[in-house]
């Protein structure tokens, strides 16, 4: 009986070998969406490939209707749903841009630093760059989140997708300012770079 259960168990597997294997193709916004992820501990790789698959998400098409992140059944659901969507993305790229940024924020200027002035110089110039480029997608995101909170939609509410909504609300309330957290890591990253390029590199 064992060595009967073991053809079958062999003949099995080879049918599985044999069988063609079906790839999945990532075309659609849901589909990239999938592949962000956030790990308990995010190394700047970590953040760069987020960064890329939640673009990638903002610029593919939205999948049918049926294969939605909620429950659509009527036009201007999937009206709402689009521009939540959208927002959503942006806030993400808002969060992971401002990850990226904290790892070559020096956030404080010591006069000892002197001697790895050009290093800070450059890494601090990448944490602007990260701000910058967050204040775009804050834009964006203000944007959607608009469209989102048109009078027609006043009453319909994806509760599918209440964390969505919830940062819609936010964002409408004025709450969550990205522009205002934004400039202000700015100001200080601009003053911490003009402190270093006073610096006299050999002095310390």
């Amino acid at each position: 009986m064992k060595k009967f259960a073991k053809i079958i168990l062999f003949f099995s597997l080879a049918l599985a070998a044999a069988l063609p294997a079906f790839s999945y193709m990532v075309k659609y916004k849901e589909d990239f969406y999938k592949l962000y992820h956030v790990h308990y501990q995010q190394y700047p790789d970590d953040c760069m490939e987020n960064i890329y698959w939640l673009e990638q998400a903002v610029r593919a098409d939205f999948a049918n209707p049926l294969y939605a992140k909620a429950k659509i059944q009527t036009k201007e659901e999937w009206e709402k749903y689009r521009n939540l969507f959208q927002m959503h993305l942006n806030l993400k790229l808002i969060e992971q841009h401002m990850r990226l940024a904290r790892v070559y924020d020096k956030r404080a200027i010591c006069f000892y630093d002197a001697p790895w002035k050009e290093e800070y110089l450059s890494n601090l110039n990448k944490a602007k760059s990260c701000y910058e480029a967050g204040l775009y997608y804050w834009r964006e995101a203000r944007l959607w989140s608009e469209k989102a909170s048109e009078t027609k939609f006043r009453f319909l509410h994806l509760t599918d997708l209440q964390n969505w909504e919830d940062e819609n609300a936010r964002i409408a309330s004025a709450e969550l300012d990205y522009k205002k957290i934004l400039n202000r890591e700015l100001e200080r990253v601009v003053e911490e770079i003009k402190t270093l390029e006073a610096m006299e590199a050999g002095k310390y």
